[in-house]
C-alpha cells in the first residue's frame, strides 16, 4: 500500500470564486448565484468559499467590482491610450462589440436592477461609460452639447442592443451581419 501523502488540491483564490460567480451570473442571472452550486461546479467544498468570503453578498460585491474594473482598465483604459480620437472611437466600437462575456454579465445585471448591490455598480458603469464617450466625441470635434447627446445615443444603442439580443434573442444575425452592423454604427455615430 502506498503511504506517500496524496497531492494537495490547489487552493482556490478569491479571484477563482469571483470569475466563477461572473460566469454563473452571465449564464443564469444574479438570482442563480449560490455558494453550494458554485462549490459543486468548482469541485470544492463550501469551506473553500468561506476562506475568502463571509457571505454570498460579499462574493457578489467582489464579482461585480471585478467586472466593473475589467471594463474600466482593460477596455476603456486601453482605448484611452489611442492618441487620435478619430481612431479611438472606431476602435472602441469594434473592441466592445467582440467582448461577449462582459456583455452577457451586463445583460444579466440589467435584469437585476432591483438588487441593492447591482444598482450602484450599474449606475457607476453607465456614468463612466457615458462620460468616456462624451469626452471622446468632444475630442473628435463635436461641440459639448452635441457630444453629450451623441454619447447618450451611443450608450442607449449599446444597452438597447444588449436587451434585444440577450433578453429576447433578437436580432438573430450571424457574425458577418453583426460586423456589418458594427461598421454601420461607426459610420452613423462617429463624426466624419
Amino acid at each position: 500500500m502506498d503511504s506517500s501523502p496524496k497531492p494537495e488540491r490547489t487552493r482556490l483564490t478569491a479571484e477563482d470564486w469571483e470569475v466563477a460567480a461572473l460566469q454563473l451570473i452571465a449564464d443564469q442571472g444574479v438570482g442563480a448565484l449560490a455558494v453550494e452550486a458554485l462549490a459543486r461546479q468548482l469541485g470544492v467544498t463550501k469551506g473553500s468559499f468561506y476562506w475568502h468570503f463571509r457571505t454570498r453578498e460579499a462574493l457578489l460585491q467582489a464579482a461585480l467590482e471585478r467586472w466593473e474594473q475589467y471594463g474600466e482598465n482593460e477596455v476603456l483604459g486601453q482605448i484611452e491610450q489611442i492618441a487620435d480620437p478619430r481612431q479611438r472611437l472606431p476602435e472602441l466600437f469594434r473592441r466592445v462589440a467582440h467582448e461577449l462575456q462582459p456583455h452577457r454579465v451586463y445583460a444579466a445585471l440589467l435584469k437585476a436592477l432591483d438588487h441593492p448591490l447591482v444598482v450602484p455598480v450599474m449606475a457607476r458603469v453607465s456614468q463612466r461609460r457615458t462620460e468616456f464617450l462624451h469626452t471622446a466625441y468632444r475630442e473628435a470635434g463635436l461641440p459639448p452639447r452635441e457630444a453629450l447627446n451623441r454619447a447618450r445615443l451611443t450608450y442607449a444603442a449599446y444597452v438597447g442592443f444588449l436587451q434585444l439580443n440577450f433578453t429576447l434573442g433578437l436580432p438573430r444575425i450571424n457574425h458577418e451581419e453583426f460586423d456589418g452592423y458594427v461598421e454601420h454604427m461607426i459610420a452613423t455615430l462617429i463624426p466624419a
